[in-house]
């Protein structure tokens, strides 16, 4: 068995570990990288960039089908080619998965190691039987994995997750999707979409990552509106016969239905990859998951030498936050003389359902925490129904809710599901940054006609609600026909 001696080993080669790998060369050249699979990142091959690639054909199938409103037809109806759809997404998806593999390929081969990397103790790897590595700090960058309730599995072969989506050769008749998070709300819409015949379950009541009473109302109904979606589902059974998947289960009308489906997706959320690093054989302290709790400001797993960033720890699972953290852990193992905290940017999500959803900085749930019940803030909303842009292009569906300190008029943050959300979206977690107020937010700028009208709407309200200016004028001539 080979031994090697390093400053830094970084378990897994995906977003994070890339991210960690760089930053940690600017401090030593002593740096080494493990990955058992294949290089790629979650985002490029199974995540983000191939689901946005059905979602963009979904689209435009939906604009082509809802087009009649403005005096436009398809002649002969849409015609959607399953086949070529699916050679769309695999081809860009191996596109951006090549790219990321071709970064990986320029670093140096004496800094790549490939195989399963176990911890024998704080400072020491096994890597299969081949390698055994001592390294003064190590950052774990494992990513995540589906993971789904143990009954699904008596949909046999039937059974997939989203990474098996997007190897299809041709799209299939029927899907039951199981979880209405961000995973199930995207593929299951863009699938209704493109002609497939889909049902969405979720238990509890959750949808998205929505925490805002009133929006998780709003969000449910617009998507209900569409195709079959209960967030809600009793009485389900799973079996496997002839016709594929076939399920049981207690529709919102309260009564009890069999139904055969190609495919039973399961969306039904990650789990990080830490349970097969024997990370038992360390001192760190875990939470109630076997996940590393980590300094989320330096990625210090307590006052270890180990430090833990991306999927791997439970922490945000998107593409920009396992960046940062990659980078805060990478930096803090190269340097090696104490943690220092890195850049931590407003927490912004982004969900690619139409409408959008989003949540910027503090969340409804956030501020419940640290407020209570207590006058000590507001909020204020505006509907997009009749929102002027938004009804020019008939995506007026959706509510914003934003949320300001009492006193001072500082904004929180904010959740929304409406046209445009990601932008939106973007802009108000640049405000959450940089520390703006309400009133500071409201002396920008605003054009007409746009949807972000409607953010001066909502920001309007909730600095009535503040206390600071008067309440909102119903077909204020100030505010202009976009508010």
């Amino acid at each position: 068995m080979k031994t090697l001696v390093t400053d830094v080993a970084i378990i897994g080669a995906g977003t994070a570990g890339m991210g960690a790998y760089r930053a940690a060369k600017k401090h030593t050249d002593k740096v080494l990288l493990i990955e058992s699979g294949s290089y790629g990142t979650t985002c490029a091959r199974v995540g983000c960039m191939p689901s946005k690639l059905l979602i963009a054909a979904a689209e435009r199938a939906h604009d082509m089908s809802t087009a009649s409103p403005f005096g436009v037809s398809p002649l002969g109806g849409v015609q959607i080619d399953g086949k070529a759809v699916m050679q769309r997404v695999r081809d860009e998806r191996d596109r951006f998965s090549g790219f990321v593999v071709e970064t990986v390929e320029q670093f140096p081969e004496q800094d790549k190691i490939k195989g399963q990397a176990k911890f024998i103790d704080n400072h020491t790897l096994q890597v299969d039987q081949h390698t055994r590595i001592s390294a003064k700090r190590i950052v774990i960058a494992t990513g995540s994995r589906p993971v789904y309730p143990g009954f699904f599995e008596a949909a046999g072969e039937r059974l997939i997750v989203n990474d098996d989506v997007f190897n299809w050769q041709d799209l299939p008749k029927s899907v039951a999707v199981f979880g209405p998070g961000v995973i199930g709300l995207e593929l299951g819409q863009a699938l209704h979409r493109l002609g497939v015949k889909t049902k969405v379950f979720g238990i509890g009541g959750s949808i998205g990552p929505l925490t805002d009473p009133a929006i998780k109302q709003k969000a449910t109904e617009i998507f209900a509106a569409e195709y079959y979606l209960d967030t809600q589902t009793k009485d389900v059974s799973i079996a496997n016969n002839d016709e594929g998947v076939a399920l049981t289960y207690r529709n919102t009308s309260g009564e009890l239905v069999e139904e055969s489906f190609d495919y039973l997706l399961a969306a039904t959320g990650r789990r990080p990859n830490v349970d097969n690093l024997d990370i038992q054989n360390t001192d760190l302290q875990l939470d109630q998951f076997g996940v590393p709790l980590a300094d989320p400001f330096t990625m210090q797993a307590g006052q270890s030498n180990i430090f833990i960033a991306g999927d791997a720890s439970n922490m945000l699972p998107l593409l920009h936050e396992a960046t940062d953290q990659g980078k805060i852990a990478g930096d803090n193992a190269g340097r090696g003389d104490f943690a220092k905290a890195g850049l931590r940017r407003t927490p912004i999500s982004v969900v690619f359902s139409d409408p959008q959803i989003a949540m910027i900085g503090m969340t409804h749930s956030n501020v419940m925490e640290r407020y209570g019940s207590c006058d000590c803030f507001a909020s204020g909303e505006v509907s997009f129904e009749n929102q002027g842009r938004s009804r020019v292009i008939l995506k007026n569906k959706g509510m914003l809710r934003v949320y300001a300190e009492q006193g001072t008029g500082l904004f929180l943050g904010a959740e929304m599901i409406g046209p445009a959300a990601e932008h939106i979206a973007h802009l108000l977690a640049w405000a959450v940054q940089a520390k703006m107020t309400v009133q500071q937010m409201l002396d920008m700028p605003f054009y007409h006609p746009v949807i972000e009208e409607g953010l001066r709407t909502a920001l309007r309200d909730v600095y009535a609600n503040l206390r600071f200016g008067p309440a909102i004028v119903e077909h204020c001539i100030e505010c202009g026909p976009g508010a």
